[in-house]
């Protein structure tokens, strides 16, 4: 593989691995922050202990999420100057503004207001610590905002123009600069989208892990019997800490599959109108047509998927769904990728200049299996956590607990899904968006700029080696990251104890072990 190939693979492999870790942050934030505020206004002790326990307990592995996160955030940022110089040339006045906000201010709140959170137990009044909580479920969530600005620019440049003396894009006033590029339709679409999906999967992982133990205490204290002492404090535990939480985590999922879905269909819709190439890639629609249907499965010889749609084969399709995705007309006509590769080919020119200053050919096509797959993996994966919440819900009705083995681990094997349903979907966006680095905005495709011409000028070996580096690197830090949250999540919540002169419950330590 040349260079360009080993820096996209080396930018993939760490941006997807990176994002393991932002959704959780982003969802468990908020998530930690309405358990603490319903420890802190709870009026019954028996409440406010339980609460207060699975702040902690989830904060714990929070705290360590995060600091992983912030590890694997720093190299992406770096790569732009590696791998990407001729990106970084061309769009830094416009893509370093919203960088640099995140920087300065979104990290900067959650980071600084997390220390706060974790060293002002027992020290700061108990709503002002409250606050800390808040003001960290803010920053992570403004960090997403800023990151989407970025990525939406190169999905649909706005707010600059190309500046014919120096060949780069800047900030244009009368485009609305800075303020256009905040305010991208592109980015006001995909924010609700991937913060949902960000809720999707921490509502998962507080469902799977408290399942898991609220199973496990059932099973105690069924052992134990209910009319001994001991069973009887498995039974509360099972009931009064974690089966409250299950149901929280399943809220959380539920509320966030409802905005998944209308931010989703409201995306595609914008993605249609500025990336038709995309979205006919991710259906495999090959040819101009109306009524388009929506294929479920779809077959191909090995040429089929990756260069061409010759020997694309559609086996089962529901109709009328893509068109109705597109426009909400059912009978709407959808351009197909080899019509829109010859309109782009005309448009752009068959041929372009790489770093090198060679003429080389071009094919706006991206990769049809990729597109596909990935863009059907998003959504299946995403709805097998449906499939845990009904299931959640059914276990825990009226007051009840389970002892059901099969559940606690089918919940535990979800939690990924979500993970890799995010995954996916950066995958299907990023994939989808090739050729492009920058992807010309329909209305003004002054600004735009090609894969192969943003890539640094290294030579393959160069790349290659840091490629391998990161790799190995962050596979020691993938089994670091797992075993520290498999330990703290296995460890579960301590139960109360009583002082036996006040009855007031002792209250754990917010700690993580390492």
């Amino acid at each position: 593989m040349d260079a360009l190939d080993l820096a996209r693979w080396q930018f993939g492999i760490t941006t997807v691995y990176h994002f393991v870790f932002v959704p959780l942050t982003i969802g468990l934030s908020l998530l930690v922050a309405i358990m603490n505020t319903r420890a802190v206004f709870a009026k019954d002790p028996v409440r406010k202990d339980a609460w207060t326990r699975m702040t902690k307990f989830f904060g714990s592995m929070l705290i360590v999420n995060f600091g992983i996160g912030i590890a694997t955030g720093i190299v992406q940022e770096f790569q732009f100057g590696m791998n990407w110089s001729e990106y970084a040339r061309f769009v830094g006045d416009v893509f370093g503004a919203p960088l640099a906000l995140e920087g300065l201010a979104a990290f900067f709140l959650e980071s600084v207001f997390l220390g706060l959170w974790i060293f002002g137990w027992g020290k700061l009044p108990e709503k002002i610590h409250l606050l800390t909580i808040w003001a960290v479920a803010l920053g992570t969530t403004l960090s997403a905002y800023f990151i989407i600005a970025a990525n939406s620019f190169m999905q649909h440049p706005v707010g600059a123009a190309l500046n014919p003396e120096t060949g780069r894009a800047e900030l244009d006033p009368s485009q609305g600069s800075i303020l256009a590029v905040l305010s991208n339709v592109t980015a006001l679409a995909a924010f609700p989208h991937v913060v949902s999906g960000a809720w999707l999967v921490a509502g998962a992982f507080l469902t799977g892990v408290a399942s898991w133990h609220m199973v496990r205490h059932h099973q105690r204290a069924r052992t134990l019997g209910l009319d001994t002492e001991e069973g009887q404090e498995q039974h509360l535990a099972a009931r009064d800490l974690y089966r409250p939480t299950v149901r929280f985590g399943v809220i959380a999922m539920c509320i966030s599959a409802v905005v998944l879905v209308i931010s989703g269909d409201a995306q595609a819709k914008l993605m249609f109108e500025q990336q038709p190439m995309k979205m006919a890639s991710a259906e495999a629609h090959c040819v101009t047509d109306s009524e388009v249907p929506f294929s479920i499965l779809t077959v191909g010889g090995p040429d089929a998927f990756s260069t061409d749609c010759d020997g694309v084969t559609h086996l089962i399709e529901v109709p009328y769904v893509t068109s109705i995705l597109a426009t909400n007309d059912p009978h709407a006509t959808l351009q197909g990728v080899d019509d829109l590769n010859a309109q782009y080919k005309e448009q752009f020119g068959e041929t372009a200049t790489d770093i090198h200053g060679n003429e080389v050919a071009v094919d706006y096509r991206p990769n049809l299996f990729v597109t596909y797959w990935s863009f059907r993996l998003m959504m299946g994966l995403a709805a097998f956590s449906g499939v845990v919440a009904l299931w959640a819900l059914w276990v825990t009705r009226k007051g009840r607990t389970s002892g059901s083995r099969a559940f606690a681990w089918f919940t535990v094997l979800a939690i990924p899904m979500p993970f890799l349903a995010n995954s996916a979907g950066w995958v299907f966006t990023e994939i989808g968006r090739q050729p492009w680095v920058v992807h010309p905005n329909p209305l003004d495709p002054t600004v735009r700029l090609m894969t192969m011409q943003g890539v640094s000028s290294h030579p393959g070996w160069m790349v290659l080696t840091s490629l391998v580096a990161f790799t190995l690197v962050y596979g020691v830090l993938a089994v670091l990251w797992f075993q520290m949250m498999r330990k703290a999540a296995l460890r579960g919540v301590p139960l109360a104890k009583r002082d036996p002169e006040t009855g007031e419950p002792d209250t754990p330590t917010l700690s993580f072990d390492y």
